[in-house]
């Protein structure tokens, strides 16, 4: 069988392709000075960003305590999507699976990660508002400086997904200042001819009379099916929602309500940074013209476009993409992504599919 990623089947490739992007350019070297030993231990720690009466949650991981003199990781910070927090996310564990940790593989290249439940998410302050993309982006604003206080960096790799990717663009047009290197995966620009848009227009009504909506267990589930049913392994999608559903079976609206009716919420215009963008063909939330439409307008030249692929043996699922190490027959999704990474360190192209 032949075939593309579906969003949200394509993180790892993503993470890893990201990391040469981070590398690549002329700004400050980034994994020249980021090298973790096979061997040395993660450390982790929770923060508490404030946004006036809401506490947000921040979490982090990195090879080793922090010490003083030494020098910097770089930073990287991650944003999750509409529908599941940030752990769960990017910090999931699968029993028998294999490496499933976006946070872990990251640290563990020599990266210091960052990570944040977006109001009314996880374990951040639950309030009656929709945490629309504008107020992740206030989110945003809250928490980078926490990091700046904690690492003594002003500035961050942000890499967002779906959602996030738009949050994190529209932090990147408001304070761009505090972004180094922009990545969005599974990103959506106009939103024209987006199959899971039009789909999910039909409750555009609910979103803007509604401040939550339920996310259960199934439509957990319906995440790795929507747009390519067979390419993922069903019990990181058991996993997930396990993770997830401890914070409740309700989340936001506001991220659907600008997906349905808002769009654009970002300018390409008004992104100065160096930018990454990673799609699958089977990703429903955008359609390629469109993406690359806003990928033309970018101003800096210092800019990557990939569609990921792979091919498998006739009858065997794909591993899930949240999987940065993940092991399956096959065509290793994460061989895919290092080609990317190999790519743009060495030849500034991000992938043979890229464009």
């Amino acid at each position: 069988m032949t075939g593309r990623l579906s969003r949200r089947r394509m993180l790892a490739a993503a993470g890893v392709a990201g990391l040469g992007a981070l590398a690549d350019g002329a700004t400050a070297p980034r994994i020249a000075h980021a090298a973790a030993g096979p061997t040395d231990p993660l450390w982790s720690a929770e923060y508490v960003a404030r946004k006036g009466d809401v506490s947000l949650a921040l979490y982090r991981k990195r090879v080793g305590a922090p010490k003083a003199g030494e020098r910097p990781p770089p930073v990287l910070f991650l944003v999750h999507g509409s529908s599941i927090s940030a752990r769960p996310s990017f910090d999931l564990t699968v029993p028998g699976k294999g490496e499933y940790s976006l946070m872990n593989v990251f640290a563990g290249s020599g990266f210091d990660v960052w990570t944040m439940d977006h109001e009314g998410y996880g374990k951040s302050t639950r309030t009656a508002g929709n945490s629309d993309v504008a107020s992740g982006v206030e989110d945003l604003k809250a928490a980078i400086e926490v990091v700046a206080r904690e690492t003594g960096q002003p500035r961050a790799h942000f890499y967002g997904g779906s959602s996030g990717a738009l949050r994190a663009a529209a932090f990147a047009m408001a304070r761009p200042d505090r972004v180094d290197r922009l990545i969005l995966e599974a990103f959506t620009w106009t939103g024209k001819g987006s199959p899971t848009l039009g789909k999910r227009a039909e409750q555009v009504e609910y979103f803007r009379t509604h401040n939550r909506r339920p996310r259960g267990r199934d439509m957990i589930r319906s995440i790795f099916t929507r747009d390519k049913p067979g390419t993922s392994d069903p019990a990181v999608a058991e996993a997930l929602a396990d993770a997830e559903l401890v914070f409740g079976d309700t989340i936001p609206t506001g991220t659907y309500l600008d997906m349905t009716a808002n769009l654009p919420v970002v300018d390409p215009l008004r992104v100065k940074t160096p930018v990454l963008m990673v799609r699958g063909e089977h990703d429903g939330i955008a359609t390629e013209e469109d993406l690359l439409e806003f990928f033309r307008r970018l101003p800096n030249p210092d800019r990557q476009f990939v569609v990921l692929a792979r091919r498998l043996p006739r009858g065997r699922a794909r591993p899930h993409p949240q999987s940065a190490l993940a092991r399956g027959p096959g065509v290793s999704l994460v061989a895919r992504g290092l080609n990317s990474a190999r790519l743009l360190l060495t030849t500034g192209r991000s992938s043979p599919s890229g464009a």
